[in-house]
């Protein structure tokens, strides 16, 4: 009679998943060296931590920071909380305990662990949207500031008048409205379709670490 752990059927996509966005995947577990590792192979998961205590974990996740990585921690159990309250972004599983959500910066509401994948895309998506807002507010402003101070008004004797610079000024805000409300039909390249890791995409150049607790 043998008794193991099995695997989620997601949980090597989400490997391949995350290395093809160009992420370090680490393990980081109590049980020992040997189990951990046989399954650190079946996922793809290079760098593996095994046989850490419960109040150890916290201290290995300060170390990759220290190697200056940036680390996000996907965990459920208590003991994953002060891991989980060390690292850059806490990311706890809703089926896991109250502590650990609590902890957690974000809150993955279904036992997946491609949600992890969504997660990271929304967030860079996010992000990219964000910067485009920014750098057309400065570009728009930059160019309107100098139309309301009457730089024009030399050469075409024309100043701009409340009501125009009221509209230039919603326009700019509609602008911005506009383009982030493309989120709302947003939907994570992870769950549009099928795999798309390859064992080639999978192979991408690592940089910030994502330590998955087990």
């Amino acid at each position: 009679m043998a008794v193991a752990d099995t695997l989620k059927e997601t949980s090597a996509r989400a490997v391949r998943e995350l290395k093809r966005l160009g992420m370090e995947v680490a393990m980081i577990t109590g049980d020992n060296r040997r189990t951990a590792e046989a399954v650190g192979r079946q996922l793809g998961i290079d760098r593996v931590l095994a046989e850490v205590l419960p109040q150890d974990k916290a201290v290995e996740v300060r170390k990759l920071q220290e190697e200056g990585k940036t680390v996000a921690m996907v965990g459920d159990g208590i003991n994953d909380a002060p891991a989980l309250a060390q690292a850059d972004a806490g990311m706890a599983i809703g089926s896991g305990t109250d502590v650990a959500k609590e902890t957690g910066n974000v809150i993955l509401i279904r036992d997946d662990i491609l949600d992890v994948v969504a997660a990271v895309q929304v967030a860079r998506s996010t992000m990219r949207l964000v910067k485009q807002n920014l750098f057309w507010a400065f570009g728009y402003n930059a160019a309107a500031i100098p139309l309301g101070m009457g730089i024009l008004y030399p050469f075409v004797a024309q100043l701009v008048s409340p009501e125009l610079a009221a509209l230039l000024m919603a326009t700019s805000s509609l602008s911005v409205t506009m383009n982030t409300l493309r989120m709302r039909g947003y939907v994570p390249p992870i769950k549009r379709g099928p795999p798309s890791g390859s064992p080639e995409l999978a192979r991408r150049e690592p940089e910030p670490t994502l330590e998955v607790a087990r």
